[in-house]
């Protein structure tokens, strides 16, 4: 069980996780971060950072992503939350 305060998230399981999806995502879609970036108004190392996990995404961020990309963003939090975050 996880402790009363919130876990750190940036690179535990459920984040590489979300970061990998998110890579899978855009290569499926035949998308470059370039590419991606630049229909989000950002700079091409804002997507790698995301896809590193380097970076973390609010919910609007992930949202816009998957409208861009063209992914299903209920399915991708399916997959994420189905990861054991109790594993370290």
């Amino acid at each position: 069980m996880l402790d009363e305060r919130m876990a750190k998230t940036l690179h535990s399981d459920r984040h590489r996780r979300l970061a990998e999806l998110l890579t899978e995502k855009r290569k499926l879609a035949g998308l470059t971060q370039a590419a991606v970036a630049k229909a989000l108004d950002r700079h091409q190392p804002f997507i790698a950072n995301i896809e590193n996990g380097d970076r973390r995404l609010d919910l609007v961020e992930f949202l816009d992503l998957a409208k861009v990309i063209g992914f299903d963003p209920h399915e991708v939090m399916r997959q994420i939350q189905a990861v054991d975050r109790t594993k370290r």
